[in-house]
């Protein structure tokens, strides 16, 4: 098991009792413990790291094809309209768990009554940024 910087058990590499959605060679995709909406997908790489920027090439490129492939069992069992693709990269950008993780969220028509500006919600004063055209 491997542990973070404070020494906790990184529950994503720990995370043998789960069922993966996919995997691959360098990664795995398991729907969210905490899911935003329904199918909400984690693509994690094997290798214990920090940072999508410390990912290699290969393991950059192997994620995203999990993406891909997450989005289509998505497609399927959860027939969504739209998808959001996002990460939290260090502690300012809210990553809580240390263990480079992307998110495929998927949204539906009517799940919020404004979905403009997605991604951009996360600083809410800079979100609205049409309303001043």
């Amino acid at each position: 098991m491997t542990t973070n910087s404070n020494h906790k058990p990184c529950p994503f590499c720990d995370s043998t009792d789960r069922e993966p959605l996919a995997t691959s060679t360098h990664g795995f995709a398991i729907l969210d413990n905490y899911p935003i909406s329904p199918g909400h997908t984690l693509i994690i790489p094997f290798r214990h790291v920090g940072s999508y920027f410390e990912l290699t090439r290969s393991e950059r490129d192997d994620l995203w094809d999990l993406v891909e492939q997450a989005k289509t069992i998505l497609d399927s069992q959860f027939v969504p309209d739209s998808y959001n693709i996002g990460m939290n990269d260090g502690p300012a950008a809210g990553q809580t768990i240390g263990h480079c993780h992307i998110h495929l969220i998927p949204r539906y028509a009517g799940d919020v009554a404004d979905p403009r500006g997605g991604l951009r919600w996360i600083m809410p004063d800079k979100a609205d940024y049409w309303s001043d055209r």
